[in-house]
């Protein structure tokens, strides 16, 4: 699919090529997966308004919001992939709870109820700066941790490399760059690399933070193969912790490895088994 969008947008402008490439990449959909809407019952809507630098509009974001009744528990900002909107990703951002953290899942522009438009790599990364914001403002004596699946990952990785208040940043079925997923394809032998504006370089990236860092696949991941999930890890720092969950695919590895999680939370990051937060 990216072949076809480099062509025709070599064919049409750069401005085409790099559009085809966000939309391909985003997938942006207002919809979500049966499963996500029953889990997504009972969470608090929360809505998050700036002005974006970007494009100098005003912005607003929907996400939602799973607080502990603690008020020093920690909390954690959770970044979605691709296609669904964050109610497609409520599953995950329940079990993130069960393990002890107040949790607010975004929607990036063009997804759910944010406000619309095609996203990209650096308005998603704005629409995070702002969600991060928005749980520094809302929780501030709470330690803030990161938690990025699929592209999420990589956006995760970006906003931690630069903020200086993170406490921790946990991947899961994430990835190098887009260049190297795309390596991974039938016909990843092409040459498209050089037209790829969309690039999402993680690895270049993730030496930066200054948090541990936990690195979580699905050994059965089909989409993004453990081996990219791998190469993202060895370029972390340490302190980190690399978590294979055998079986686990791209949508099953976080139920699967929910013990794995509770006791990669508690080594690295010091939290306490079923959430004690200490």
């Amino acid at each position: 699919m990216l072949a076809v969008a480099a062509v025709l947008g070599l064919a049409s402008g750069c401005a085409t090529l790099d559009e085809k490439q966000r939309a391909w990449i985003f997938q942006p959909s207002d919809r979500t997966w049966s499963g996500g809407l029953a889990a997504a019952q009972g969470m608090d809507d929360v809505w998050i308004p700036f002005r974006s630098a970007e494009t100098g509009q005003p912005v607003r974001l929907h996400g939602l919001w799973l607080p502990q009744p603690r008020p020093d528990a920690p909390v954690l900002l959770y970044l979605h992939g691709a296609r669904w909107d964050v109610r497609g990703s409520a599953h995950r951002m329940r079990r993130m709870h069960e393990l002890g953290f107040s949790v607010l899942g975004i929607d990036y522009r063009g997804f759910g109820q944010s406000s619309p438009g095609l996203p990209s790599e650096d308005l998603a990364h704005e629409d995070a700066q702002a969600a991060w914001q928005w749980l520094a403002q809302q929780q501030p004596q709470a330690r803030r941790y990161l938690f990025g699946h699929s592209l999420g990952g990589a956006i995760a990785v970006r906003l931690a490399a630069e903020v200086p208040d993170l406490a921790g940043l946990m991947v899961e079925g994430s990835f190098p760059s887009i260049p190297d997923v795309v390596r991974n394809f039938k016909w990843g032998w092409l040459p498209v690399s050089p037209l790829i504006t969309q690039r999402f370089d993680a690895a270049s990236r993730i030496g930066q933070v200054k948090a541990p860092v936990l690195v979580v696949h699905g050994s059965n991941d089909s989409l993004i193969p453990p081996d990219l999930g791998r190469a993202l890890y060895e370029r972390a720092p340490a302190p980190k912790r690399w978590v294979l969950v055998e079986g686990g695919s791209h949508h099953s590895t976080n139920g699967l490895g929910q013990p794995q999680y509770q006791a990669a939370v508690a080594a690295l990051f010091g939290l306490g088994a079923a959430g004690s937060g200490h």
